[in-house]
């Protein structure tokens, strides 16, 4: 019975142990899962907050777009506008120069009205023009003063470079001039006036009255040149009929022979001569300006078949032309002729060609042919040159009895994009009318 009851009591104190042993199990246990539960929460939360972090900045980062996007069409919207305004602003500024000159009838052609220059492309005051000085000699007769404003446009128009034209002219025609060059778009052009004394020709033209209307005592000026610019060591003379197409640049850049003073554009072997029918004389060699009858031409041994040129256009090396006083040599060949007559009977042309071909016979460089297309003042000259010859052409010389600025001419149009009208209303080119046959 005490075996029983001990046995008992044992059992009792095990199971008690036991179970106390797994009472304390069980409760690290719960512990243990309480403190996973609560890793697990701070786990979803920490996750929860990245989650979040990383969406707000995905967001700020969109609405950041959004606002560079809705910057940039503003700004966009903000330029329209202003380029709209500034049109209106133009047209209406245009309109008004329209109306002025409707309500203004003294209102002159060719003169620049309050906006018009800074509305207007081609007259845009230029930018200052530097570098190397191009001296471009050029005559301006009173009764052809169109002519050279027409040839100056065309000169400038059509090259950057840093252009000075020396405007050789007689003192009635100085106002004149001043007054073309200043009023006109012509007024940023560099240029010098120069007044030619007549007295430099005394003794060296022909005393005969027959002949001596048909001396322009301007047409010598290009003997002076050293005399117009003697600073220069280069320069460019230039008829007044013309019309430049080129960059003038090319022409002064080229290059002549050692020794030689000018060169010019011979009449033989350039497309200007291809079918001319010539007037009077043989104007393509040098018998058709000089009397080889003549002594003092026979002592030259010149050949009277030997090509001329014309001297309507002349890059000229001063330095040389002083060092071998081509002026005193020209001045004594017109002094010579005065006396003994020299000069072909049969001369076309102008009268200051002989000198010079005599001066520069054989030593003279050559242009090129399209720097010089000639012959367009000729009978037919219309028909001898295509419109795409004389598009490509570099310069034209309407030498000839037929002007551009007068109604019997061949291609007026050309010259009439440069000319430029004249704001005392004196010049007036002719054109022909519907009715004119």
């Amino acid at each position: 019975m005490m075996l029983s009851m001990l046995l008992c009591q044992s059992t009792v104190l095990v199971l008690t142990t036991s179970g106390c042993s797994c009472w304390l199990v069980l409760g690290r246990i719960e512990r243990r899962l309480r403190l996973i539960n609560s890793w697990a929460g701070d786990l979803k939360l920490s996750t929860g907050v990245l989650w979040y972090s990383r969406r707000m900045r995905l967001t700020r980062r969109a609405a950041d777009d959004d606002a560079m996007s809705l910057r940039r069409v503003n700004v966009a919207i903000l330029v329209l506008l202003a380029v709209a305004f500034l049109i209106i602003v133009q047209r209406n500024l245009l309109n008004l120069n329209d109306f002025l000159r409707s309500e203004n009838p003294d209102a002159v052609p060719g003169m620049i009205l309050p906006f018009e220059s800074e509305f207007s492309p081609e007259l845009r005051p230029d930018l200052v023009r530097t570098g190397e000085k191009i001296p471009v000699v050029i005559t301006a007769a009173e009764e052809r003063l169109g002519a050279v404003v027409a040839a100056m446009n065309s000169v400038y128009q059509n090259s950057k470079a840093n252009i000075v034209f020396n405007i050789v002219t007689m003192n009635d025609t100085v106002d004149h001039l001043k007054l073309w060059m200043t009023k006109t778009q012509l007024n940023n052009v560099k240029h010098k006036i120069i007044i030619f004394e007549p007295q430099l020709l005394n003794g060296k033209i022909t005393k005969n009255p027959q002949k001596l209307d048909s001396v322009k005592p301007l047409t010598f000026a290009r003997f002076y040149m050293p005399v117009f610019l003697p600073d220069a060591e280069k320069a460019i003379y230039l008829d007044d009929d013309i019309i430049v197409q080129g960059d003038i640049q090319e022409l002064f850049d080229t290059s002549l022979k050692s020794g030689h003073a000018a060169a010019f554009s011979d009449d033989c072997d350039s497309a200007s001569t291809k079918g001319i029918v010539r007037g009077a004389g043989n104007q393509n060699n040098y018998i058709g300006f000089l009397d080889f009858k003549k002594e003092a031409i026979k002592k030259l041994g010149m050949r009277a078949n030997t090509c001329s040129f014309n001297p309507g256009v002349i890059v000229a090396n001063l330095t040389e032309w002083k060092r071998q006083n081509i002026t005193n040599q020209l001045e004594h060949w017109m002094e010579l002729n005065a006396q003994e007559d020299l000069y072909s009977k049969t001369l076309a042309e102008s009268i200051t060609t002989p000198p010079l071909l005599i001066v520069f016979y054989k030593h003279h460089s050559s242009i090129d042919p399209m720097w010089h297309v000639r012959h367009l003042g000729a009978t037919g000259a219309g028909n001898r040159y295509s419109p795409q010859f004389v598009k490509a052409a570099k310069l034209l010389h309407w030498n000839g009895h037929y002007k551009p600025w007068s109604r019997t001419s061949s291609f007026t149009e050309v010259w009439d994009k440069w000319y430029i009208q004249d704001p005392m209303r004196k010049f007036h080119p002719v054109r022909k009318h519907a009715g004119d046959k």
